[in-house]
């Protein structure tokens, strides 16, 4: 071996692995369709507090894993040391929301399936995909539940609100009761508005016996 060769690389070889062409129309399409999964995000979000961060951090997957993708498909050597450099990266980010999952997962294989030349599959796929979303997130909004917190000087008007609340709603059941030395009573009412009607609310909040009345927004968490 000469002292040329110790320092000879093919990496020059390697430049022309994935053509310009190629290297442009992947990265635009995946930030194009990265930013598409962000508007879908925006538009599906009903959580507590919307990250800005998080709906770029979607587009940058997107074409991270397109450009990624594409150095190791042309080389198998390659591809095994970048899984053995990945397995180092441990993320401890907690993921609040599920459907923030379901994102993270749309991001990164629209970018995979972008660098393998499917460019149909992703494009149609992610439309599909983003319709769905927009349709079932925007229903579960209509239809969303509502906790009534309401504080009672005593049980006796217990009947008298839970009758009210009845009338008032699709939907209503008793979740919770709490009870203190005092006399005093805490219900915990699960319900479900017609036609997101809330104004009730107020008429129960002037029962005789009724201290206060707190809704709050509720889909299995506590909201607002």
């Amino acid at each position: 071996m000469s002292f040329t060769d110790i320092f000879s690389s093919d990496m020059m070889s390697r430049v022309t692995a994935v053509s310009v062409t190629d290297m442009i129309i992947g990265v635009v399409l995946s930030f194009l369709l990265g930013m598409f999964i962000f508007y879908v995000y925006k538009k599906t979000f009903n959580g507590v507090l919307y990250s800005a961060n998080f709906g770029l951090s979607l587009v940058g997957l997107c074409m991270i894993a397109t450009v990624l993708i594409m150095a190791v498909s042309s080389n198998v050597v390659l591809s095994l040391g970048m899984v053995g450099a990945l397995s180092i990266v441990r993320f401890r980010t907690a993921i609040k929301e599920p459907l923030d999952i379901v994102f993270l997962f749309w991001a990164i294989s629209c970018g995979i399936i972008l660098a393998t030349g499917m460019i149909p599959l992703a494009v149609f796929g992610s439309i599909i995909i983003g319709v769905v979303l927009l349709v079932f997130a925007n229903k579960n909004i209509k239809e969303n539940q509502y906790l009534l917190v309401i504080s009672l000087e005593n049980s006796d008007t217990e009947d008298t609100v839970i009758k009210k609340v009845s009338e008032n709603t699709l939907k209503s059941i008793i979740k919770g009761k709490t009870f203190s030395k005092n006399g005093t009573e805490e219900l915990t009412i699960e319900i479900q508005l017609k036609d997101g009607e809330s104004s009730f609310v107020k008429s129960i909040n002037e029962v005789d016996g009724v201290n206060n009345v707190v809704m709050v927004s509720y889909n299995g968490d506590y909201m607002s």
